[in-house]
């Protein structure tokens, strides 16, 4: 099924909770666009969380779920998805992000282990629900700041906050 990954674990290693001030169609839109838009370019690891390495750069591979496998979001893969997303809502948005570390030696770039998380959005009304799982890697970057960096970049894509932090349900 397009959108959820069927092996989700059942304990994530972050759980967070927002306020939403947009649509859910909205917001799902919101999504596919940023992790499209992360997918193309590259950052400083100090852009994204506190550097546990020096001079370190970092790539992202989102991957949107389907079943028991990821789609890496392209440009083909999100207007796939947001095709999806004019016949109906998804309840559940999972993902597989995939960050790529790059240790920059002499003008060189020296490849590092990677970071894989499942990133699970459940949506309400006018509330989310990000689960984020750290399946394998060093966790150069944590599950808080992984969400907090994705939050804030779907917040940077409107002209005022949209996903504010919120209590449980």
């Amino acid at each position: 099924m397009l959108g959820q990954y069927t092996s989700f674990p059942e304990n994530p290693h972050r759980l967070a909770y927002f306020a939403a001030s947009i649509s859910v169609k909205r917001l799902q839109q919101a999504l596919m666009e940023t992790f499209h838009k992360l997918n193309e370019e590259t950052f400083r690891l100090e852009d994204v969380a506190p550097p546990s390495i020096p001079r370190c750069k970092l790539v992202f591979e989102f991957g949107v779920a389907e079943g028991n496998d990821f789609s890496y979001v392209d440009a083909e893969e999100k207007d796939r998805v947001l095709k999806a997303l004019s016949r109906r809502l998804f309840q559940v948005l999972d993902f597989l992000c995939a960050i790529r570390y790059y240790k920059i030696e002499e003008a060189k770039l020296a490849p590092l282990r990677f970071d894989y998380y499942l990133l699970r959005f459940a949506f309400d009304n006018d509330s989310v629900q990000l689960r984020v799982f750290h399946e394998r890697g060093p966790v150069h970057v944590s599950p808080e700041d992984l969400s907090e960096f994705i939050v804030d970049r779907i917040n940077a894509s409107f002209p005022k906050k949209v996903l504010k932090h919120s209590e449980g349900s």
